[in-house]
């Protein structure tokens, strides 16, 4: 079913989430997706956008390895495993509050809240460190 609503309907990427993830790739940083869902792999590719990720953590991995889902940290903290990067020197970008919870939760060095349902509130009190309502906002 997602399958042929893909190809009809493909997938747009928000404007400002791709200016900011061609600047991270310019700047040589390491980018993982972090999802629950199972069909990540196929919603990046339909937007053209998979080639930006060194990994993926998602629905399929979690099951396979055993990891809990959000709020608990394990999968981001799989991602910055996969990468080879401390956690501490890791930024969580998540638009949901059990995201935010689980950068909040894993420890990382920042977590930056996406707030495009006008949940900023709700983005600070679940423990994200900064909040802009669209990734534009990041790039310099």
């Amino acid at each position: 079913m997602i399958h042929e609503r893909l190809n009809r309907d493909g997938v747009t990427p928000y404007a400002g989430s791709l200016r900011l993830l061609d600047e991270l790739a310019a700047a040589g940083i390491p980018m993982a997706v972090v999802s629950s869902s199972k069909n990540a792999p196929i919603i990046l590719g339909a937007a053209g956008i998979s080639g930006y990720f060194d990994c993926t953590v998602d629905g399929s991995v979690a099951a396979h390895l055993g990891l809990p889902g959000k709020p608990a940290p394990d999968t981001f903290l799989e991602a910055a495993r996969r990468l080879g990067i401390d956690k501490s020197r890791a930024v969580v970008v998540e638009d949901a509050i059990s995201g935010v919870e689980a950068g909040r939760n894993g420890d990382f060095g920042l977590v930056i809240g996406v707030a495009r349902k006008g949940n900023e509130a709700a983005l600070r009190i679940a423990g994200a460190d900064l909040v802009v309502r669209d990734l534009d906002e990041l790039v310099g």
